[in-house]
């Protein structure tokens, strides 16, 4: 057994970051070697420090968790992962768990949850917050699929950019000005958004750009 675990936290909100290294150093044998208030921080601290566990939230400016998450694979970084976000919905848990993060903490109850988790994931165990443990169970014993629905991580960057204009309510005709291509062009990605999310409905399109846009 280790006689120290050594962690990284990465969060934008420099209060939150300083009462999360108090909470975590309050369990024996936990240890924040590192803090970062952005993605790419957080990614040379986990390629500098070699921790054990990082603690990462979501939404962070310039590169958010799970696109560090997504390098943190391709460079083939050891140590396990934890997301800590505001975002209790299903898509967003299937999205991180099927990057390999191994815990899932909502922000309004790490104080209580973030050292269980981290406990939980030191031992080789997955861990959520109770609110969304049905999402864990779901993934294990629920219905074939769960763990693979369709979202933004299947759109391309153009399909992207089009769905976040989608969500400003512009037109199909003043996306194809701002992108500069034909009016036609745009109405083709957007059926091929909609294909490729499952979406049906004249306003599934806009409610799904709308339900997402802060992912975009």
């Amino acid at each position: 057994m280790k006689t120290e675990i050594r962690i990284v936290i990465a969060d934008d909100h420099p209060i939150f970051r300083s009462g999360l290294k108090q909470i975590i150093e309050s369990a024996p044998r936990f240890k924040v070697v590192g803090a970062a208030a952005n993605g790419q921080a957080a990614l040379r601290l986990i390629e500098e420090m070699s921790p054990d566990i990082a603690v990462l939230d979501i939404n962070m400016p310039g590169m958010d968790g799970l696109e560090l998450m997504r390098e943190v694979r391709q460079k083939r970084l050891p140590g396990e992962f934890i997301f800590l976000t505001m975002h209790s919905e299903e898509t967003m848990f299937n999205k991180a768990m099927s990057l390999g993060v191994k815990g899932y903490v909502l922000k309004d109850s790490a104080v209580t949850d973030i050292v269980n988790c981290i406990s939980a994931v030191v031992e080789g165990q997955s861990y959520t917050s109770p609110l969304i443990t049905s999402y864990l169970l779901k993934r294990a014993f629920g219905k074939p699929g769960a763990a693979a629905l369709p979202g933004l991580d299947d759109l391309s960057p153009t399909e992207r950019t089009i769905l976040r204009l989608i969500a400003q309510y512009k037109t199909s005709k003043e996306i194809a000005d701002e992108l500069r291509i034909h009016y036609r062009t745009v109405e083709n990605y957007r059926s091929g958004i909609c294909a490729k999310l499952n979406l049906r409905g004249s306003h599934a399109l806009i409610k799904f750009a709308l339900q997402h846009q802060n992912e975009l």
